[in-house]
């Protein structure tokens, strides 16, 4: 065990505590410079992210192989496919990460995908695969550094750098306009992409899936930012100018939901949050709500005039967006219901035989609605089509039960077992 000696009138127990305790270095006394100690509480960040938060498969669960004189890379461990890139890129930080880019002909939007910890693209290739499919989107994902076949050790700033390469590449490589991107971040993954978007301002939209508030707040119950902390998504999700879907399990035993409901009330442009009821940190996507929810998302995204064009848009069209992605009613809806009310009170004259009349017919339509749903319901025993829906909805279910995803998050101590 490593032995550590506390700062003068420092409280045993409280974060910066726990951050040496973690880093098993010692802070010194107060005498020494600030510059100096400034520089070793650095090396403690750097260590406290390193030992927490990251873990990588060991061994990766893929391989990389670059085809003789075409130069072009494959991906080996995973079902080969024609409409799936597999890219070496290069970080501003001097690593060479691998991404996977899925192609959709239906697509519209791009979704750029940071994965949670203890997984790597070889794990999340069909999940991968099977949300391209089912959200008609291109999906961008990629390993961070010293993650699967991508080179480096794994950091806070790493991500950062990680993420904005593979971004540049979406843009430069296959030429993706910034107002078509979606980010999308599972838990650490939440990290590098509120840092991303809180820096693009015409982002089209964000999914925040198990997000973490911050690494020292998923390990304890801190009511301020300290300036060692990593991943500060707290103070960046005000930053963020798109609509913003906060999906998290209200049974998680990793990071608690009420980091996702924080995050959510933090947001500028809220959309309907999804809270599984009885969902874990890693089982969500089991749930068909899960899929159904994203859909929704979607097609309500591409649906919005949110930035199309490219530019920053008036407070109209701002609050037009807000009004149909908010979860809050909408204002047009007070608007019918005071029409509806001054009709009826020009209905009130009519006869009372008409309203008896009118009761009878209405009683004869829901009758015959009645008997007409009953066929229909006999008819569909027999049909292939509410079949193949239900196929379709089990075959996505039963690819993440056998894919098995090992995200196990996210500032667990070293040594701890892996689920």
């Amino acid at each position: 065990m490593a032995v550590w000696r506390r700062r003068r009138g420092q409280r045993q127990g409280s974060p910066v505590a726990a951050a040496v305790t973690a880093s098993g270095c010692s802070l010194g006394s107060q005498s020494q410079p600030h510059s100096r100690g400034r520089t070793r509480m650095g090396a403690v960040t750097s260590s406290m992210a390193a030992k927490f938060a990251f873990f990588p498969p060991n061994p990766p669960s893929y391989g990389v192989v670059a085809e003789e004189g075409t130069g072009k890379v494959r991906m080996t461990g995973v079902a080969e496919k024609d409409n799936v890139d597999v890219l070496k890129v290069k970080t501003k930080r001097g690593n060479e990460i691998v991404a996977l880019y899925v192609k959709n002909p239906m697509a519209k939007l791009t979704l750029l995908y940071s994965h949670g910890n203890a997984a790597d693209l070889g794990q999340m290739y069909d999940l991968f695969r099977e949300l391209s499919i089912h959200l008609r989107v291109n999906m961008m994902g990629y390993d961070y550094s010293g993650y699967g076949q991508s080179t480096g050790k794994p950091s806070e700033q790493n991500t950062y750098a990680d993420i904005e390469a593979v971004y540049n590449c979406l843009q430069e490589t296959y030429g993706v306009k910034e107002e078509d991107i979606i980010l999308y971040g599972q838990s650490v993954g939440s990290g590098p992409t509120l840092d991303l978007a809180s820096r693009l301002s015409r982002l089209r939209a964000v999914v925040l899936h198990s997000p973490i508030m911050s690494g020292l707040r998923v390990m304890y119950p801190v009511k301020k930012t300290y300036w060692f902390d990593i991943y500060k998504n707290i103070d960046k999700i005000p930053l963020v100018q798109c609509p913003v879907l906060v999906i998290h399990g209200t049974a998680d035993d990793v990071v608690d939901c009420s980091h996702g409901k924080q995050l959510w009330e933090l947001c500028k442009e809220k959309y309907e949050p999804l809270w599984v009821k009885g969902g874990n940190h890693c089982d969500l996507e089991l749930y068909p709500e899960y899929i159904k929810h994203l859909k929704k998302f979607i097609k309500a995204i591409e649906k919005s005039a949110h930035l199309k064009n490219g530019s920053m848009p008036s407070t109209n069209q701002t609050e037009n967006v807000r009004n149909s992605l908010d979860c809050r009613p909408r204002e047009s809806a007070d608007q019918r219901e005071k029409s509806r009310s001054s009709t009826d009170q020009r209905e009130k004259p009519r006869a009372s035989m008409d309203r008896r009349e009118k009761s009878r017919t209405s009683i004869d339509r829901r009758e015959k609605l009645r008997k007409s749903v009953d066929y229909a319901e006999k008819a569909n025993n027999n049909a292939e089509q509410p079949e193949k829906a239900r196929n379709s909805v089990d075959r996505f279910g039963d690819m993440m039960r056998s894919a098995v995803l090992r995200n196990i998050d996210c500032f667990k101590p070293v040594g701890a077992k892996l689920r």
